[in-house]
């Protein structure tokens, strides 16, 4: 049902152009991973913070409000650099399962940690259990969705 779709997003302008290019896609990619790494290093900090390991002695809330633009940055990086990437290989990951799994992962990990995991960190909560389920949950969805992401490269 959706793989008319696909053909369509590989057949655009921008997929020719990143599909014809030697060295658009392995450029893009390389942003696409440093967006990772910033992804990464900000979401693990506020997460280790919930679950109590390292920089014990800065309040949560203002771990998470000095982390954030970061946060912030890191998605936009990886959103602008992860379309294209799709739209020049839109059909291979129509057939590639770890695809599904990141793109069924990532809004999932997305909504938790905007809407979730951010309202706990600027509560500030003194409730050990809730904290740090709240971290577990967020390494475990963001650690999902780069496994998976890193996986359509291999498979």
């Amino acid at each position: 049902m959706l793989l008319p779709f696909f053909e369509w997003c590989e057949s655009t302008v921008v997929a020719s152009t990143i599909q014809n290019s030697l060295w658009l896609f392995p450029v893009i990619e390389a942003v696409h991973l440093l967006g990772l790494c910033l992804l990464g290093g900000s979401i693990l900090l506020v997460d280790l913070r919930l679950m109590g390991f390292g920089l014990i002695h800065q309040s949560i809330s203002e771990l998470n409000r000095q982390v954030r633009p970061w946060l912030l940055v890191a998605v936009i990086v990886m959103i602008a650099t992860g379309v294209p990437l799709f739209l020049s290989e839109a059909i291979k990951c129509y057939y590639n399962r770890a695809f599904w799994v990141k793109i069924t992962t990532l809004p999932l990990a997305l909504a938790f940690t905007f809407l979730v995991r951010n309202r706990i960190a600027r509560a500030d909560s003194k409730v050990a259990y809730i904290n740090a389920a709240t971290g577990a949950i967020s390494v475990v969805l963001w650690f999902v969705v780069a496994a998976a992401g890193r996986w359509i490269g291999f498979s």
